[in-house]
């Protein structure tokens, strides 16, 4: 009962913040994304990924025409900041999303929170907004941080991996990673290793490794840090001795085109794949190959099904953006995606399926993953019974 009054409290007044159901004549997005620097392959693919959603929409969200402001956060917390400021101060935006890395995200959650506006994820998922902290304007349309690895530990178990070096970047969506690995994951760990986020140079980790020999490595690191990491592991020698275990975003599309055939063979979660057998999927694979002349990751899904969403929610409504619980209960009721159908839980976070792939070479020598079956069915975050929200 009271987040119940919590939520009906949030909407007080609201009507004030944006335009009337009758003067609603656009859709205003705020999009901010890491565009430059180690980690701009992401954002890049969110941003084309959503552009191109936008596309297959006909420029329109829920019926009505569309305005998407782009802004770079350049994985910095304070232009985020700044942003973030301009779209609900001067833009006056209605939605915002874009954002990759969760302690970008954490910065900025309040800010946009507290202004009644809805933050659409289509990446990030710290923990701290999947339990106690779960908030009414914040939704995930892609995953929650732990999930991915939660499948990979749980696959590395059925594999009897008796010892496992994990390793990942010291910010909150590397501990959530090692976090989810081990709540699935019952083996002896070798060792526990964070590395500076950002890193590019990993000699004094692989030393680690090749000291401690454990049976099986996992690591979660990124954009360029698992491209650098990749590589410096196959260069060493122990890529061939001491197998390599990754969530599907360290071994998708845009890791494979940089480090080509180190990664050939290497086991990868994922909750999406290329042959997710779907017509939302299919048209999004072949227009995206067909528009940007590459193969998508999972992150540009992930930005083609925040539009997918944010245009269901809004058909809901009628466009009457002022209806801010209806949208709310729009989006959770779920929407078809490139995932197929996706619904969510009271915490915004998806309940879907994860799948194991792996990264296969096609006799035309092409690099790309391969689904090779199903790790999870119907997968919930592990802290949805700590939100309040009903």
């Amino acid at each position: 009962m009271l987040a119940r009054l919590a939520w009906l409290v949030a909407l007080g007044g609201l009507a004030v913040f944006g335009p009337s159901a009758i003067a609603q004549r656009s859709v205003k997005i705020g999009f901010v994304s890491t565009l430059s620097g180690g980690g701009a392959a992401l954002g890049i693919d969110i941003r084309d990924g959503f552009n191109l959603a936008l596309r297959h929409l006909n420029n329109q969200i829920g019926g009505l025409p569309v305005e998407v402001i782009v802004a770079d956060d350049q994985q910095n917390p304070d232009v985020a900041r700044q942003a973030v400021e301009r779209f609900l101060r001067r833009d006056r935006v209605d939605f915002i999303t874009g954002i990759v890395f969760s302690n970008i995200l954490l910065a900025v959650g309040d800010t946009i929170f507290e202004s009644k506006v809805f933050y659409i994820s289509p990446n990030a998922g710290p923990s701290e907004y999947a339990g106690e902290q779960c908030n009414p304007f914040f939704i995930n349309a892609a995953w929650q941080n732990d999930n991915l690895h939660e499948a990979m530990g749980h696959y590395v178990q059925t594999r009897r991996f008796e010892n496992v070096f994990l390793l990942a970047p010291n910010y909150p969506a590397g501990r959530d990673a090692l976090t989810g690995f081990k709540r699935f994951y019952k083996g002896s760990i070798a060792a526990e290793v964070y590395f500076r986020l950002n890193q590019l140079d990993f000699a004094v980790e692989i030393a680690q490794i090749r000291a401690a020999r454990p049976k099986a490595v996992y690591l979660f690191a990124p954009g360029a840090m698992g491209i650098n990491f990749i590589k410096q592991y196959a260069d060493s020698g122990l890529r061939l001795q001491i197998p390599l275990f990754l969530p599907g975003f360290s071994a998708d599309q845009d890791t494979i085109r940089a480090v080509g055939s180190a990664l050939v063979g290497v086991f990868n979660s994922s909750h999406w794949a290329l042959e997710l057998a779907n017509p939302i999927n299919q048209r999004f694979v072949d227009d995206f190959q067909k528009v940007y002349g590459r193969i998508p990751t999972l992150y540009a899904a992930q930005g083609y099904d925040t539009a997918l969403l944010l245009d269901n929610a809004v058909r809901a409504v009628g466009g009457d953006l002022t209806k801010k619980e209806e949208l709310r209960r729009a989006m959770l009721a779920g929407f078809n995606s490139t995932r197929g159908f996706v619904r969510f839980s009271p915490n915004g976070f998806p309940i879907q399926n994860y799948y194991l792939r792996q990264v296969t070479q096609l006799p035309n020598g092409e690099i790309r993953n391969r689904l090779v079956g199903t790790i999870f069915t119907n997968h919930r975050d592990a802290y949805v019974q700590k939100c309040p929200l009903k």
